[in-house]
């Protein structure tokens, strides 16, 4: 198996689960992966922590950074906002997240 990819498992906002095949030698993140797939992630600030469009919901048990003060701040201000969410911009895919498994969180519809 090539050690630059990994398996990611995404469950979609419809409850359907896929697992893909990422790369980690691309220098992409979660929300840049899931746009890549097709997946429908807004991800408006383009990644810089600004806004909450890609929002997921981390289900696995993955040594993840800690969250920024910034991804904190934003995570403050998104709406369905549990306990195990992370900002898809901000977690670098890398050979450490092998078989992670996410959830995309709702949108808001407001």
């Amino acid at each position: 198996m090539d050690s630059n990819i990994i398996d990611i498992t995404i469950i979609d906002r419809k409850g359907e689960e896929q697992t893909y095949q990422a790369p980690t030698d691309m220098g992409l993140n979660l929300m840049d992966f899931c746009r890549a797939v097709e997946l429908p992630v807004k991800g408006e600030c383009g990644g810089m922590a600004l806004c909450a469009t890609c929002q997921v919901y981390v289900l696995s048990e993955h040594p993840l950074p800690n969250a920024s003060d910034d991804e904190l701040a934003m995570l403050d201000q998104a709406f369905f906002v549990n306990s195990n969410s992370r900002l898809g911009c901000q977690i670098h895919l890398n050979p450490e997240l092998q078989g992670l498994k996410v959830a995309l969180a709702p949108e808001n519809e407001c």
